[in-house]
């Protein structure tokens, strides 16, 4: 095997595998579309590759040479003249880093020059140019593509934090030089890293430090990977760890379990005393408010959580309320409207309430003959967990359903007021800290003609829960230190009408999604 300072090339690679290179990208692009569908991902509306468009973006390099900002030399690379830039580069960064150093045959003017074709290496795969053979530059290839897309100007770049200096810095550069603009991008949006708890370091394959796609699935549901991120900002570093996915399952079940318990009300099948629905619609107001104000600024979705479980939390306080009084004046029309913004709102982030969340404790294979013993108990200590959550949570709605059918029986209503099998009705309450479930105090004898109301002793789950606070968690957040430009800083130019100032936020958002 041919090696090159003790390197393996890629033409080594390639040929040792038996495959070309064009093959061995489509399975993992094919891959990764598989793991973005898993996700709830939605595709993009064109895909575009760089092999595919290799004369559009030689006759993009050529248009930034004409224009004198970019220089070819005699070894057939060419780079761009940074210094032709002026003060104009680094409106991402503010303050660029020097450049690191260069070797001793570099064919470069500058140090900090950046290269947008290279010159073809032995073994590597090249094409054909003005310059020799060789292939495009990491940056040229976006700014080419892109501005065959969306021309001269892009609304909304997205991206690593990571990618800031020098690749989006680089963009700018190539874009605004080419197309003779001033800016050529409204807004970055640079996004956090995932972090493994506990560490410095971002989850990435190269450091060993990560889980995949499938095997994360095979634990939690795509809905709880969107929640978990929506309980921090897009521009903070997250800490991946099994207690804040768990974290996050649990409030997303129990706005499932709100939702059905909103449901059940509205078809008479949940006994509840007289709602205070004037302050429901207040907080249904102000919700929607805080959702829109916290989206329109710098899209802060832990703002919007917060905001989402409030109101939760005081509709759910409203179906749990008891009356002795029989035949109490019903409100259903103000949970059909918080059921209706709720449905919409997670619609949009790409989240399904329900069953739909919730990880099949069974798919955790406990056999798989590529686990250590150690990851083998680990997955058996997730699945029991589960089982015990599950437990719990059953728990819970058995005794809240036997309590609300027997209150609904003592004030009058009789054994068959509530349907026997009726859907199931959760708390819509977090789930207990510590402890495991414990059984429900039996029911006092039933006196004639009617079921007694329940007496559920202090360790019943119900009375356990009935007393615990919902708090959002907002995992990840950088602090302080964290001297990063906000994205509003970045916006230059803006002259879209209030309107438009709308669209475009729901467009941002569903971007996003």
């Amino acid at each position: 095997m041919s090696q090159r300072n003790g390197v393996r090339s890629l033409g080594n690679i390639f040929t040792e595998m038996n495959i070309s290179p064009a093959s061995l990208a489509s399975l993992y692009e094919e891959d990764f579309k598989q793991d973005m569908a898993a996700l709830k991902v939605l595709p993009p509306t064109v895909y575009l590759r760089v092999t595919e468009n290799i004369p559009q973006i030689i006759s993009f390099i050529e248009g930034i040479i004409a224009r004198g900002h970019a220089y070819s030399t005699a070894k057939g690379n060419v780079y761009f003249d940074l210094k032709s830039r002026g003060d104009k580069y680094g409106k991402l960064v503010g303050v660029v880093p020097g450049p690191v150093g260069e070797p001793a045959d570099s064919d470069k003017r500058h140090a900090s020059d950046f290269a947008l074709w290279k010159a073809a290496k032995p073994q590597e795969v090249f094409w054909a140019s003005p310059w020799g053979p060789g292939r495009p530059g990491w940056h040229i290839e976006c700014s080419a593509i892109a501005s065959m897309v969306f021309g001269s100007q892009l609304d909304i770049h997205s991206g690593g934090i990571d990618l800031a200096f020098p690749h989006h810095e680089n963009e700018i550069a190539q874009c605004e030089v080419f197309h003779q603009c001033e800016q050529w991008g409204n807004y970055f949006l640079h996004s956090g890293h995932l972090h493994v708890k506990g560490k410095e370091e971002k989850m990435s394959k190269s450091l060993k430090n990560y889980i995949t796609i499938k095997d994360f699935l095979k634990t939690f549901s795509p809905d709880v990977f969107r929640f978990f991120c929506l309980r921090s900002s897009y521009r903070s570093a997250i800490d991946y760890s099994d207690s804040a996915m768990l974290q996050a399952q649990q409030q997303l079940l129990a706005l499932g379990c709100f939702l059905e318990d909103a449901r059940a009300y509205m078809k008479g099948q949940l006994a509840c005393g007289s709602v205070r629905e004037v302050m429901l619609w207040e907080r249904l107001a102000s919700t929607k408010r805080a959702v829109k104000e916290a989206l329109a600024d710098d899209f802060d979705t832990p703002r919007v959580v917060d905001a989402i479980l409030g109101l939760a939390r005081h509709g759910n306080g409203q179906l749990r309320a008891t009356s002795k009084e029989p035949g109490v004046p019903r409100s259903p029309a103000v949970f059909g409207a918080i059921i209706s913004y709720f449905e919409q709102f997670f619609e949009t982030v790409g989240i399904s309430l329900g069953n739909q969340q919730v990880a099949n404790p069974y798919k955790l294979s406990c056999a798989e003959p590529e686990m250590s013993p150690s990851q083998q108990r680990g997955r058996q200590l997730c699945t029991h967990a589960y089982v015990e959550r599950l437990s719990e949570c059953a728990e819970v709605t058995v005794c809240f359903r036997r309590r609300q059918r027997g209150h609904l029986a003592w004030c009058g209503g009789g054994a068959g007021a509530v349907p026997a099998e009726g859907p199931a009705v959760c708390t819509g309450q977090g789930r207990g800290h510590g402890g495991g479930p414990t059984a429900a105090a039996p029911r006092e004898a039933a006196p004639a003609g009617g079921m007694r109301h329940p007496a559920p002793g202090p360790d019943c789950p119900w009375h356990q829960h009935q007393g615990q606070k919902q708090y959002n968690v907002h995992v990840g957040t950088a602090g302080s230190k964290d001297k990063r430009p906000k994205t509003s800083g970045l916006r230059m130019q803006h002259s879209h009408e209030p309107a438009h100032d709308k669209m475009h936020l729901c467009f941002m958002l569903k971007a996003l999604c």
